[in-house]
């Protein structure tokens, strides 16, 4: 049931954002296959900490996210996607890169200028 909730959130997230939506929807498919596995650590705070599939997934997307464009793609979906989801569980996703041990360009927050991204 989390992950139809998840995909209708993804197809919401699609329009929402400004660039073109095929592009957008190719990008966000890709970010939505990547993070699938943190959802319930986003979702749960029993969950002290993310899964190792989760953390791999995050790193396997900024892996592939290259280029300025990529990344803005990437910024773009988190962006759309955080502001669908109760604050509680945005502010844990926005946890994950550090919980991971990772550094990210980007991160999972409704206010972010995605345009600044590089």
């Amino acid at each position: 049931m989390a992950a139809v909730k998840f995909l209708l959130l993804a197809l919401i997230a699609t329009a929402l954002v400004s660039s073109p939506v095929i592009t957008t929807a190719l990008i966000c498919d890709v970010v939505i296959t990547n993070i699938a596995k943190c959802i319930p650590y986003a979702s749960n705070p029993s969950y002290a900490r993310p899964s190792t599939d989760c953390c791999n997934g995050v790193r396997h997307l900024n892996s592939i996210a290259k280029t300025t464009a990529d990344r803005q793609g990437v910024c773009k979906c988190l962006k759309s996607l955080a502001s669908v989801y109760p604050r509680s569980t945005a502010t844990r996703a926005a946890m994950i890169p550090a919980k991971c041990g990772l550094s990210l360009p980007y991160s999972f927050d409704a206010n972010i200028n995605c345009s600044t991204v590089r």
